[in-house]
């Protein structure tokens, strides 16, 4: 009988959203909730496994770890790819990485909706009426006739698109590699160049990889050309942004708020700035975090098990 270990399961939804009991003849199968920041601890947990369930990159997994779990043989990671696991290292020691599918619609609802609660400050105002507190204390930002800047036009940032259009905003996109003809297709104006898409935008969304070329795409430079009613939309990876830069143009009001999904630390450590400005609305990377989702994850991986205990693996990363 063999160990799975599925991992990081905060809401312990892992074993409903699939028929986990496909593999019961031949894998034992248990739920690891809680993070597990400590590397030693994390090795004295998971080291008796011969198959992991990873979620997303909520536990990283570098060179070195793997070199700590010699019986590791298969690693299931939710989604297509994961940055955070070393996959030639894997394949080197011998280790399947496969992943599932991950449908670019739970993101993109999210993305509107800080969107949308942030240009009607919705959480200031939802939390005055409870309290008792005023009634009515701000004015709403309009989108209809604003100008929706998207950094990346991939599967999500074109479906952020198309429902900006649907509220009446005029669509402005840049990425390196963007070319006349994708904006042509999805029906938006290509920006000049990264500066002018920061200039014109009255929300700026973010949608690209992270990558070596992309990270730190946005920094000091950049907040200074946006407009100072501008809102910043980042439910992509934090590593696309300078943090600390991002702070001080948030706390000097160079830009008028931010929506938050993705941190370089989560869970997002207690004395972080994001968590005490009152120009942040900030959620923990929630964007993939759906009924739909999970079930395809979930599933999927069971999919993926079988087909390596079979000795045909799918979905095969690297």
């Amino acid at each position: 009988m063999l160990t799975c270990l599925i991992l990081d399961d905060y809401q312990n939804a892992a074993l409903g959203f699939a028929d986990w009991s496909r593999l019961a003849d031949r894998v034992a199968v248990s739920v690891l909730r809680e993070r597990i920041a400590d590397r030693d601890d994390l090795v004295a947990r998971i080291g008796h496994a011969e198959i992991l369930v990873a979620m997303r990159e909520r536990t990283p997994f570098p060179a070195d770890l793997l070199a700590r779990l010699p019986r590791l043989k298969l690693l299931v990671t939710s989604g297509p790819r994961n940055a955070a696991i070393d996959v030639a290292a894997a394949g080197a020691r011998g280790i399947t990485v496969s992943g599932t599918d991950s449908s670019p619609s739970p993101p993109t609802e999210l993305t509107w909706a800080l969107i949308l609660a942030l240009a009607r400050h919705l959480a200031a105002e939802g939390a005055a009426l409870r309290a008792n507190g005023p009634w009515q204390s701000t004015v709403g930002t309009d989108l209809a006739g604003a100008t929706l800047g998207l950094l990346g036009l991939g599967k999500i940032g074109a479906r952020v698109a198309g429902i900006g259009q649907a509220f009446g905003m005029r669509v402005v996109a840049w990425s390196p590699n963007l070319t006349d003809a994708r904006a042509a297709e999805i029906g938006v104006e290509r920006a000049a160049s990264k500066e002018a898409l920061c200039e014109a935008a009255d929300v700026l969304s973010l949608h690209l990889v992270l990558g070596a070329r992309s990270r730190g795409i946005l920094g000091e430079a950049e907040f200074g050309r946006m407009k100072p009613g501008a809102l910043l939309i980042n439910t992509s990876r934090a590593g696309l942004v300078d943090q600390a830069a991002l702070v001080r143009a948030l706390e000097a009001g160079r830009i008028a708020g931010a929506g938050l999904d993705v941190f370089e630390a989560e869970p997002l450590p207690a004395d972080s700035p994001f968590r005490r400005l009152p120009n942040v609305l900030a959620t923990p990377h929630l964007g993939y975090v759906s009924r739909d989702n999970y079930r395809t994850y979930f599933t999927q991986a069971v999919e993926d098990i079988e087909a390596w205990l079979a000795g045909a693996p799918i979905r095969v990363l690297g």
